[in-house]
């Protein structure tokens, strides 16, 4: 006959080739999945869980039974309640990569083995490790949430390692490639990519673009702080080709729709964040892989060659940090060509310098 566990001192039991425990907080019995078919490894678990018991840390006990999803669920529920502008691509990574693989998963069982797992197989399908590092930082803002839910919906939180990213862009086009790229596009792009070569406006402040905030009297574009990444309102000025393209713009709407809002469409509706044609238009400029976000670096590198003082520049990008703004300002082959010829320039002068001076010094021959 199997010898009786003291009184309060929890049991132990084997479900399916799995060993669970059982354990009672404030009266109510628990059960809990060891999640091994390991016996001393539930002896171990239960230990913990009464240990915890005694000092008062489990009130309430955490339901074996929550998964993965529900705690992604959490997370839109708080991006909704904040209004985060990035609910919209919360969602197409959970539901098109997270949940598919681990969304039925306990979260008992997502543990930091099965952090480090989940890295591996993404890895393994292809995934870049800044996407692996977003997917994650959404599951750990599950778990957080999760563990101030009330009562707590996950007993602790699991390691999440950063990752070693090195995913700085370093992509610009040069006026000439603007030209034959602007060519290249579909009509319905043209203007919306005239406007992000000439000032850097990320792509959402470009799509939510509203007619009542282009005035062509004063040349200027008014953003609101609602449409901006960094809440602040801007003011950004039309130039060079913008105007001409901007007018082409609004001729159309008014002959068409008199009466949509946006200053770049698709259907009347704003233009979507897909860019229908714009990869096609790049391949046939040749410059594939370009982003539309490359206007955005182009656009300051014009800033910085056209001695364009940086906190106006700032201004019109809307950097708010010095640090990011010089990420943008990438240096290409033509930059260093021009600093050689400056720099052999100043090289030769310094040699005729240094000729003129020893000439000076040298004495004078007597007759």
């Amino acid at each position: 006959m199997a010898k009786r566990r003291p009184h309060r001192t929890g049991s132990i039991f084997q479900r399916g080739g799995i060993w669970w425990i059982q354990f009672h907080v404030n009266g109510a019995r628990q059960r809990e999945s060891s999640c091994s078919s390991e016996k001393p490894e539930a002896e171990r678990l239960l230990k913990r869980r009464l240990a915890d018991v005694a000092v008062g840390k489990i009130k309430e006990f955490v339901p074996s039974s929550t998964t993965v999803s529900q705690l992604i669920q959490l997370v839109v529920e708080d991006y909704q309640l904040t209004r985060k502008r990035s609910l919209e691509d919360l969602r197409a990574r959970a539901d098109k990569n997270i949940i598919p693989r681990i969304g039925l998963l306990p979260v008992a069982n997502f543990r930091d083995r099965a952090v480090r797992a989940y890295i591996v197989e993404r890895r393994e399908s292809g995934a870049s490790d800044a996407t692996i590092q977003r997917e994650l930082a959404i599951i750990r803002r599950g778990f957080h949430l999760g563990l101030r839910n009330d009562p707590p919906l996950v007993e602790r939180i699991p390691i999440f390692p950063k990752l070693d990213l090195d995913n700085a862009r370093q992509g610009f086009i040069e006026h000439g490639q603007y030209l034959k790229l602007r060519n290249a596009l579909p009509d319905h792009l043209k203007a919306i990519f005239v406007v992000g070569y000439h000032l850097g406006m990320r792509l959402g402040e470009l799509r939510n673009l509203r007619w009542e905030q282009v005035e062509f009297e004063s040349g200027q574009i008014r953003l609101s702080a609602s449409q901006t990444k960094g809440k602040r309102a801007r003011t950004l000025p039309i130039f060079g080709e913008m105007k001409e393209w901007l007018v082409f713009q609004l001729d159309k709407r008014n002959e068409k729709w008199p009466d949509l809002p946006w200053v770049f469409n698709w259907n009347l509706k704003p233009i979507g964040a897909h860019l229908k044609g714009w990869s096609k238009a790049c391949e046939a400029a040749e410059l594939p892989g370009l982003h539309f976000h490359d206007l955005r670096r182009s656009a300051v590198r014009n800033l910085e060659r056209a001695g364009v003082p940086r906190r106006v520049a700032m201004e019109i990008t809307g950097h708010r940090t010095e640090a990011i703004y010089r990420r943008y300002d990438i240096v290409n082959q033509a930059d260093l060509s021009r600093a050689g010829e400056k720099l052999s320039a100043y090289m030769k002068e310094q040699v005729a310098a240094a000729k003129r001076t020893a000439n000076r010094a040298r004495p004078q021959s007597t007759q």
